[in-house]
């Protein structure tokens, strides 16, 4: 297994020079859809915050909004309660030209809330309600199996695996996706508070590990999945972490940039410097970032160069996304991550 040296490369990646990826390779992203409560103001608790301002998000959603704004094709798969919250949630995927039709609304159980504190750092804290919310209660009679079958690629986390019903529907929409051909990809979006246990956490969260074809996971999230032990470590990923049919292990390392594994190779992309105001949705973009490059080549994670290029792309997305308060306001469109490249280069 090569390992490739980091460093910017000189030119535009081809994937931002190769333009829209409109050749019809749909994205379904299954999971919760939610409204973040975000502080007007930073570097304070949930109860010193004098005002919070309505984001939509849950991380499944991020993403397919995510590929949207970059021009590519999603959907949308998950469960939202039947009031306000959510009928406005499905309608702010409509209007990002996200497939809504995989949505349904429960009748007896609310969409889901989340408050997020923004510490000074800019790094956050979660507070949710979900006693239970509409998501947790998605049935596998409820998928649109047709709109799974008829995904590029299937894109998926970890919260919809921490209650019945939704844990069966996940499973089951994912073996259906498999069959049908689909990549699977899965960013386990680690949020501890949600789980009953941190034991239980990791449990659920390794369950359906090998079966993705995709994993993109974040530094804390090695140290919490191996016991504690060095997410720098290389043998420590490919050792614990990476699975015989596993195609890219992605691990994200917020400003840094991102580290890559294939069988063949491994190496690391720089990050792009921003100045940060909230991280939320910075690994969403990310993943936006990634999944739009790979929906217009499904076969670019066996390219080393062209695989570079595209992180560096989805790099340049999730440092774009922390610019901005609340996820899904703030993901980029392609144009503003052509700029920023354009400048990253010229540096």
């Amino acid at each position: 297994m090569a390992n490739a040296n980091s460093g910017v490369p000189k030119s535009l990646p081809a994937a931002a020079r190769n333009g829209t990826p409109q050749n019809g390779s749909l994205v379904v992203c299954f999971g919760e859809m939610l409204i973040d409560f975000v502080p007007t103001v930073g570097g304070v608790s949930l109860a010193e915050a004098p005002a919070f301002k309505k984001a939509p998000g849950g991380a499944p959603a991020n993403v397919a909004v995510g590929i949207s704004r970059l021009g590519g094709l999603s959907a949308f798969i998950g469960k939202v309660g039947e009031d306000e919250f959510g009928y406005m949630l499905a309608d702010i995927l409509k209007q990002n030209n996200v497939d809504n039709s995989g949505i349904r609304f429960d009748p007896g159980a609310r969409t889901a809330l989340a408050f997020v504190t923004l510490r000074a750092d800019g790094e956050r804290e979660f507070m949710f309600f979900r006693h239970p919310s509409a998501d947790m209660l998605f049935r596998e009679s409820e998928l649109d199996v047709d709109l799974i079958k008829k995904a590029s690629i299937f894109h998926y986390g970890s919260i919809s695996l921490i209650e019945e019903p939704c844990k069966s529907t996940h499973i089951a929409a994912m073996n259906i996706a498999k069959k049908s051909g689909s990549i699977l990809s899965y960013d386990p979006n680690l949020r501890l508070p949600l789980w009953p246990s941190a034991e239980a956490a990791r449990k659920g969260i390794m369950s359906i590990w090998d079966q993705a074809d995709i994993i993109k996971i974040s530094e804390d999230e090695i140290t919490f999945l191996t016991g504690g032990d060095d997410p720098y470590d290389d043998n420590v990923v490919l050792k614990k972490l990476f699975h015989p049919n596993l195609k890219l292990l992605l691990v994200t390392e917020g400003s840094e940039g991102c580290r890559y594994y294939t069988k063949e190779f491994r190496g690391r992309v720089p990050g792009v410097k921003v100045k940060s105001v909230d991280t939320t949705g910075a690994g969403d973009a990310f993943v936006s970032g990634i999944l739009s490059s790979i929906a217009s080549d499904l076969n670019l994670y066996k390219d080393e160069k062209r695989l570079r290029e595209a992180l560096l792309f989805a790099n340049a997305c999730g440092a774009l996304t922390v610019t901005e308060r609340g996820a899904i306001p703030a993901l980029p469109t392609r144009e503003a991550v052509l700029r920023v490249l354009l400048k990253a280069v010229a540096l």
